[in-house]
């Protein structure tokens, strides 16, 4: 345990993914039609020479992706003593029917379980919800914390295709959400927000833009869904967590305060939307010292965590050093490498046991 500069608590890494290859499987296998306009989606998204570079990282990273040595010892390189893994939001699949969807979330949910079975003293596990069914969220998410003894959830910023009338876009503020973000909150269980794809499409095809501009102004919107409309004063206890350091949003709350100074239709939250940023807790995973010191001031350091988004290329190979390198003081800098994730619970996992149904 790499302990020393935390004050014998473990570090933790609470953005880190695994493959679930058996998982793109059933999918690809009961709807291949569904599986086949996904790929094309993402095409669409990306552009083939993004598709391209992503399909030989993916096949670099594989062993990271799916071995647990592997990960264990990745993990002690980096000094991070314990990780909240979570399914690869590639796995999110919105596009499946209610059937299809309950059983992805309840296969995902067990794969992560298995996962954090084999090293029950370093790992932690979220499970996956079907944001696109929002009145089978309850149910899945009751399987991943209740049944799998998993610590929460992962969910993209929306599900559905904005536009097309064929399909109904779920977004983060939608009424028939309630009953999710209600268990959540009595569970006490963590939903964290990472969006996968992004609506503005091939605007983004190209540079890699479709993951440097849309992960930020997806989590910017997404945040804003549930901040605007009221659901962090609905469910107060409701344990957010944004990966990349909640995106565009933080940063530039003003112009959020502004428009809920100036326009009736942006004040159906309480409070100020900057008042919202010390209820939601973020992930450190920024790529810039100047940012994180930015995001600790905006948010408060008991919001921010560790993350480092491994093994993927977007992530960070140092995770713990790039905290170091924002200039905090040695408390907050303790706080985000382990005393946060240690006040939610988020340590070592010791072994997995039926939670509470409250």
């Amino acid at each position: 345990m790499n302990t020393a500069a935390t004050n014998h608590q473990p570090i933790l890494d609470v953005h880190a993914h695994v493959l679930i290859p058996a998982l793109q499987q059933t999918v690809a296998n009961a709807d291949p039609e569904g599986f086949a306009a996904l790929q094309a989606l993402e095409v669409r998204r990306n552009g083939p020479e993004s598709m391209a570079n992503s399909g030989v990282m993916i096949k670099e990273r594989w062993l990271q992706l799916t071995d647990l040595d592997r990960r264990l010892a990745d993990m002690d390189a980096q000094g991070v003593d314990v990780q909240l893994v979570s399914p690869s939001p590639s796995h999110f699949y919105y596009f499946a029917g209610a059937g299809l969807a309950l059983t992805l979330a309840k296969q995902a949910n067990e794969a992560v379980r298995g996962l954090v079975q084999g090293a029950p003293d370093r790992l932690n596990g979220l499970g996956l919800v079907p944001l696109q069914h929002p009145d089978l969220m309850v149910e899945a998410l009751e399987h991943a914390v209740i049944e799998c003894g998993l610590r929460g959830v992962e969910i993209g910023s929306f599900a559905g295709t904005p536009g097309d009338p064929e399909h109904t876009t779920v977004e983060l503020s939608d009424p028939r959400l309630e009953a999710f973000w209600s268990r959540a909150e009595e569970l006490g269980a963590l939903v964290f927000l990472h969006p996968f794809g992004c609506s503005l499409d091939e605007r983004l095809d190209r540079f890699y833009l479709a993951n440097t501009v849309s992960q930020p102004a997806e989590n910017a919107v997404a945040l804003s869904h549930l901040i605007f409309s009221g659901v962090l004063d609905r469910y107060p206890g409701l344990l957010i967590l944004a990966a990349h350091g909640g995106g565009y949003l933080p940063t530039t709350i003003g112009r959020s305060d502004h428009a809920w100074k100036v326009r009736p239709e942006a004040r159906r939250c309480a409070e100020p939307p900057s008042s919202y940023l010390q209820r939601i807790f973020f992930d450190s995973l920024v790529h810039n010292p100047r940012e994180l010191a930015a995001l600790v001031q905006a948010a408060g350091p008991g919001q921010v965590m560790l993350g480092s988004d491994y093994p993927f290329d977007m992530g960070s190979d140092d995770p713990v050093g790039e905290v170091h390198e924002a200039g905090l003081s040695e408390a907050d800098a303790s706080g985000i490498l382990a005393g946060n994730a240690a006040r939610l619970g988020l340590t070592a996992a010791a072994a997995l046991t039926a939670r509470p149904t409250a």
